[in-house]
């Protein structure tokens, strides 16, 4: 088959690969419709995140048709359509058994769980496509991808609806839906979003579902900024204003009841601290660039919930603790729990609750994989979300 293999910082290619075959009893295999980039790609295309190797399959963004199941599986048959979430999880740990499959104790293999034992005080769940600190699984940038525990993860999508409507519960619907629900968002709450990327976009989307009175988007790039207004967000471009002080004159000096920081461990800006944090990263001394981190904290009102949906990778400095004690704030981050809202994030499209395509600018042939990579990467502004179709 044809798939999106990795072969270093900015170099990603199409290659001929062997077919993935069932594995486990549980395992399907699908042949894949549809499979999208995905902002956190990009950390593995800068090479900022460890334990890639060459020629490792990307992508952990698809759906597609169940074309062969394993023997245990009595949950999938051959001809279902699927979207499958970016996160495997057995379903039977400590962990799933709780509603947290992004903390699943069984898919990361042993072999492969030591490293992030030592990472992260405890080793974590599988992921597609993200690096053999998260299990080394094939991703979904490929014509066809084998599924563990697939009687567990995957939800069957019904006919008749379009794969692009339903495409991003696999990652980024549920990813910016927890991201405003660690929110701790009230009614009537004003809440500040970094980040007008795919997830930044979904976190505004969620936030205003859940009740948030307003939304505030802080981003650079003109038509992100015009996709969040449009979604009904007031927006902040940090090129031109001092965000904390501006943050503070829309709410009358008590700043956001809660922030989101939809960006992550790739930063961009000249703020001393993040050119620091740069040079830190490039040399190799230090593994994050987490100014908006920083900003968040620093921007939020007393009392008041952060929430971290952007991946960070290692560790950070200058973070402002002294802040966030003095304020008495909560810090909610982590993986998505995506099994847990797939049945309601597919009713909420089902009843047409929520637009999910209008962030698609680009749709690709599996083939200009590495074209998508560069644009998305280098003109942000133009390519906010690349769709792929490998057949």
């Amino acid at each position: 088959m044809r798939a999106l293999t990795w072969h270093g910082k900015h170099n990603v290619q199409v290659d001929t690969v062997p077919d993935p075959q069932i594995v486990n009893p549980r395992d399907a295999i699908i042949k894949i419709t549809a499979t999208a980039i995905c902002g956190s790609d990009l950390h593995l295309y800068d090479s900022m995140i460890p334990g890639m190797s060459n020629g490792d399959i990307l992508g952990h963004e698809f759906m597609g048709e169940v074309v062969e199941v394993g023997r245990g599986n009595t949950s999938l048959k051959k001809g279902d359509r699927v979207v499958v979430p970016f996160v495997i999880a057995c379903g039977q740990c400590f962990f799933c058994e709780k509603s947290m499959p992004a903390a699943c104790d069984n898919s990361n293999p042993a072999d492969k769980a030591d490293a992030t034992e030592i990472a992260y005080g405890q080793s974590v769940a599988g992921l597609f496509g993200y690096s053999h600190l998260t299990g080394g699984f094939a991703g979904g940038q490929a014509e066809y991808a084998r599924v563990p525990y697939s009687d567990y993860g995957p939800i069957k999508i019904p006919d008749g609806i379009e794969d692009e409507k339903v495409l991003f519960l696999s990652d980024i619907f549920p990813t910016g839906w927890m991201a405003a629900e660690n929110a701790q968002i009230q009614p009537g709450d004003t809440v500040a979003i970094w980040g007008c990327g795919p997830v930044g976009l979904f976190a505004v989307k969620s936030a205003i579902l859940q009740g948030a009175g307003r939304v505030i988007a802080i981003d650079h790039h003109p038509n992100r900024l015009a996709l969040a207004k449009a979604n009904g967000a007031e927006v902040l471009n940090y090129h031109e204003v001092k965000v904390r002080e501006a943050l503070l004159e829309m709410t009358a000096g008590l700043g956001p009841d809660s922030c989101i920081d939809a960006v992550g461990m790739e930063s961009h800006g000249f703020s001393p601290d993040n050119i620091i944090d740069a040079v830190k990263q490039e040399t190799r001394l230090g593994t994050d660039r987490p100014h908006v981190l920083r900003e968040t904290i620093m921007a939020v009102r007393k009392g008041g919930t952060v929430s971290v949906p952007g991946v960070y990778g290692g560790f950070a400095d200058k973070f402002p603790v002294g802040a966030f004690m003095e304020k008495g704030l909560t810090l909610k981050t982590g993986q998505t729990h995506v099994q847990r809202y797939l049945p309601q994030l597919l009713q909420l499209i089902l009843e047409g609750g929520i637009d999910t395509t209008d962030l698609i600018s680009h749709r690709l042939p599996l083939e200009q994989a590495a074209e998508g990579y560069k644009n998305f990467k280098e003109n942000q502004n133009e390519w906010t979300k690349v769709i792929l179709k490998p057949h």
